[in-house]
């Protein structure tokens, strides 16, 4: 699939952008070089651990033989450097740097030197335990690295036409196609972390070698198909070998290995592991055409955003296996909302969009781009959350045992450092969801203001101020002598409250889908679009429990909290009236632009004049004022409660 060219304009979006490319880029450049000082060290309890080296490039020096030492970090500290290289790629093809592209070009050359001549790459097993290799895959994370350099290999590849690093992608897939499958002397086994089916597919995407999807689809197949796989690996091993004490005990769901994909109803274990998976899934469902698989991607895309994801988009809900919980069991204050399960919902969803012209999947990718994967990152792209909970309190996660894992204020870096590099790849990458091009079909998905020229001759300006703005101008110039489809998906948030005009359009068609149709003929035409920013009252269904009696605030894409910095009283002492009126304006200083919600319309419980902890006098409720900042925005300023989901006065 041939990616269009485009042009991010939206200021909203090139302020992150050039972030990534100025500021968190040179940072974990320095910290998996170990040069740089972490200045907000995480909790040792908080989720991702404290650490303030990194070793990851080290690692890769020692298995190629020049330095010497021993191993340091997780068994998948490689991808701390593969994620990097891949977020490196995206950089330079919107902001050109020179002495990035020689630290990426050194950074290739450095893996092909740790690569071993059969393919192989795991530092973590070539230092320490050449004879474990493929021994443990419950735990190893062998397969999940390496997947996780293809996607890097191939991203550098795509953007810089560097051979070599494509050539190391491949040699490690080769290498894998020799080592798994159902022939003799072959491993009939999966990986306990799933990464390498997406990757292998994408292989396939720029290589079309017949053999990467062929592993990719063995590895979606197989999963589950042996549930005692893991057990018999360990025991052959030796039982008390653990990399991480426990997980051998754990048990298959956690891993989704308990049974096939196609019998799976819902979604349990591991959210990264799930949703990696699921990508893949979806992947390898449409370039096999398989309707059985893609009938477990779609059955399981509705499980996971109909009964399991957060009003954010945050997905995961217990800190005991950074895992899926059950339907509608969605805790504020104790959730994990893990950003690289963010990360792997946005890829999950697009994958299914490269299937299926739907809105459903734009809704979600844009949920994520605003609100639940953006907050893993801070305005100084410098400090990361691992954790993105939709409640918090400082002193809980101090004090509280089962809230610790929370941070209230995002940290440098981490002793599980997956996060950091896995937002700023999507970031730097945003520009690969605006569009999704069926043949002569063009739907616009993401409404970030851009330039794009596609290689069928088509051209999309569209401008706008977008997610501050409702209001979308569409210049479009079809080259073609042949009519072109091009459709706007309108956002679950609209409900389909928006105008249009349109000049020059051959014919406008009816709503599919969630996705407004128009028949767009040669030459030159525009469509202008405005859909309603009147802020909404959002209400969970009544199976979540923990939101009864409470309401969540939106305005367009974006998901407002409470932060305590802005409101003086607990945040849970706050009551919304039944049906009250927000005032909104945009504050160019505050939080480096953003727009702010406030209402009068709101009491706070006056806190009792007395020692006691109970009384049976009523509550005394004192008009107050609300502020509300974008749920992305917070914990960017000293540290203070906040709450997504405010008590309410109506039904």
């Amino acid at each position: 699939m041939t990616l269009p060219e485009t042009k991010i304009t939206s200021s909203f979006w090139k302020r992150y952008r050039q972030l990534v490319a100025k500021s968190s880029v040179p940072f974990q450049w320095e910290m998996i070089n170990d040069q740089a000082t972490v200045d907000v060290a995480n909790d040792p309890f908080a989720a991702g651990g404290s650490s303030n080296e990194s070793h990851a490039i080290k690692n890769l020096k020692i298995a190629a033989g020049r330095e010497k030492g021993d191993f340091f970090g997780m068994d998948f500290q490689d991808t701390d450097v593969y994620k990097w290289l891949e977020t490196a790629a995206y950089v330079l093809k919107y902001a050109p740097d020179a002495e990035l592209k020689k630290h990426a070009d050194q950074v290739v050359d450095l893996i092909a030197d740790a690569q071993e001549d059969d393919g192989y790459l795991s530092t973590m097993f070539q230092i320490e335990m050449p004879e474990r290799k493929f021994k443990r895959l419950q735990q190893s994370h062998e397969l999940y690295s390496m997947g996780h350099y293809i996607e890097a290999g191939v991203a550098y590849y795509q953007v810089t036409q560097n051979k070599k690093a494509l050539q190391i992608a491949c040699k490690m897939a080769d290498c894998l196609y020799k080592n798994f499958g159902t022939g003799k002397d072959q491993i009939l086994g999966i990986p306990g972390h799933p990464e390498i089916e997406l990757a292998l597919c994408r292989l396939y995407d720029v290589t079309q070698q017949e053999k990467y999807l062929q592993l990719a689809h063995y590895f979606v197949t197989q999963r589950g198909q042996d549930p005692e796989f893991f057990d018999k690996q360990n025991a052959k091993d030796g039982k008390d070998r653990n990399f991480f004490p426990g997980l051998d005990k754990i048990g298959n769901r956690y891993y989704y290995s308990d049974k096939p994909v196609t019998d799976q109803q819902d979604v349990h274990g591991h959210a990264v592991r799930v949703l990696y998976f699921l990508t893949g899934l979806a992947h390898v469902a449409r370039l096999t055409k398989s309707e059985d698989l893609l009938s477990a991607a779609k059955r399981l895309w509705r499980e996971v955003v109909n009964r399991q994801m957060y009003v954010t988009g945050n997905v995961g809900q217990t800190t005991t296996g950074e895992a899926f919980t059950y339907d509608y069991d969605l805790p504020n204050d104790v959730n994990y909302g893990e950003t690289c399960a963010s990360v792997a919902l946005v890829r999950f969803a697009k994958q299914m969009e490269h299937t299926t012209f739907s809105g459903e999947y734009g809704d979600v990718i844009e949920k994520e781009l605003f609100n639940g994967a953006l907050s893993g990152i801070s305005l100084d792209g410098k400090h990361y959350f691992y954790v993105n909970p939709l409640e918090a309190d400082p002193q809980a996660s101090r004090l509280s045992p089962e809230k610790n894992h929370i941070a209230t204020r995002r940290a440098s870096w981490f002793s599980c450092a997956c996060c950091p590099s896995n937002i700023t790849r999507l970031l730097a990458s945003v520009d690969e969801y605006l569009y999704e091009v069926h043949d002569d079909t063009i739907l616009s998905d993401q409404f970030i203001a851009n330039e794009t020229h596609f290689d069928n001759g088509v051209s999309v300006v569209l401008k706008s101020n977008f997610p501050w703005s409702g209001e979308l101008h569409y210049d479009l110039k079809n080259a073609q002598q042949q009519t072109i489809k091009f459709g706007i998906r309108l956002p679950g948030w609209t409900h389909q409250a928006y105008t249009e005009s349109t000049k020059n359009i051959a014919d406008v068609g009816k709503v599919q889908d969630g996705i407004l149709w128009f028949t767009i003929g040669q030459g030159e035409a525009s469509i202008d679009i405005a859909f309603d920013m009147t802020p909404q009252l959002i209400r969970a269904n009544p199976r979540v429990k923990s939101d009864i009696g409470k309401v969540a605030v939106q305005r367009g894409p974006i998901v407002y909290c409470a932060e305590g910095v802005d409101n003086p009283q607990m945040l849970w002492t706050y009551q919304l009236e039944d049906k009250p009126t927000f005032t909104y304006h945009f504050d160019s200083k505050l939080l480096d632009g953003v727009g702010v919600l406030s209402t009068s319309d709101v009491t706070t419980l006056e806190v009792m004049n007395s020692s006691k902890l109970y009384d049976c006098l009523p509550a005394h409720k004192v008009a107050t004022k609300l502020t509300l900042v974008p749920y992305y925005s917070w914990a960017n300023r000293e540290e203070s409660q906040m709450e997504v989901w405010i008590a309410h006065a109506g039904d």
